[in-house]
């Protein structure tokens, strides 16, 4: 019975409140979408890019070329992939999913995310938000990574959603205006992986999402790779 009146209420649904594009509001034919004319202006991140980071690379340097940063101090995950640049453009998406309750936008950027580290979520056992602080999540109600990290799951065929992996041991604060330094200090011993999982990650790949990667003072290289923005919108 569900399936006969899924269409006929869908179309009803839409009627009401139809589906509008994500970027300028104008209504589209699927929900969570961009239309045709705000596609094109979102620097969605694809190859060529650093093998390791994901940064996007101005030509193509071969599968396992890596960035400047990446050869000169390797970061401590194996890889990390993102959807898109981190620009004025992309900004009217992030800020309002992080502080504006706009949950909604969740699966759209999750499906940008699976497919942008679509090699990563299919060598991934699991899937596992960075957690946010009890009182950071008071505040906001939700945490938009774990929002993420549900939608990722749901396009992978196999991986688990691990949505209590971390803790957050302590409050941060704000990482903004922080430089490199400054973030990895405050953020040390933040986090400690849960007692119930701690059995259980023993020989296991484990795909962590959050909404933004930042890599805080990028070499003059990176920078002009990176667009200036010395960010990345929506990794895992």
């Amino acid at each position: 019975m569900n399936f006969i009146w899924q269409g006929p209420a869908r179309r009803v649904l839409d009627a009401v409140l139809p589906p509008l594009c994500l970027g300028c509001g104008k209504i589209v034919e699927t929900a969570g979408a961009l239309c045709v004319g705000c596609w094109p202006g979102f620097s969605f991140i694809s190859p060529p890019h650093c093998a390791q980071c994901g940064v996007p690379f101005s030509s193509d340097m071969g599968d396992q070329a890596l960035c400047v940063d990446c050869l000169t101090r390797p970061p401590r995950f194996r890889r990390a992939r993102a959807a898109m640049i981190y620009d004025d453009k992309s900004r009217r998406l992030g800020l309002p999913f992080k502080h504006g309750d706009r949950t909604d936008m969740a699966r759209a950027c999750g499906g940008w995310m699976a497919r942008a580290g679509a090699e990563l979520v299919a060598e991934a056992d699991l899937v596992a938000p960075v957690p946010l602080h009890w009182r950071r999540l008071l505040t906001r109600r939700y945490n938009q990574a774990l929002l993420l990290a549900k939608s990722v799951a749901r396009e992978a065929a196999h991986p688990k959603l691990a949505p209590d992996l971390l803790r957050r041991q302590r409050w941060t604060g704000s990482q903004a205006g922080l430089k490199a330094k400054e973030r990895r200090r405050n953020v040390r011993q933040a986090f400690e992986v849960h007692p119930r999982w701690m059995a259980r990650l023993k020989g296991k790949s484990v795909l962590l999402v959050d909404d933004v990667l930042t890599t805080g003072r990028p070499s003059r290289l990176a920078r002009r790779y990176w667009n200036g923005a010395g960010r990345v919108l929506w990794t895992c």
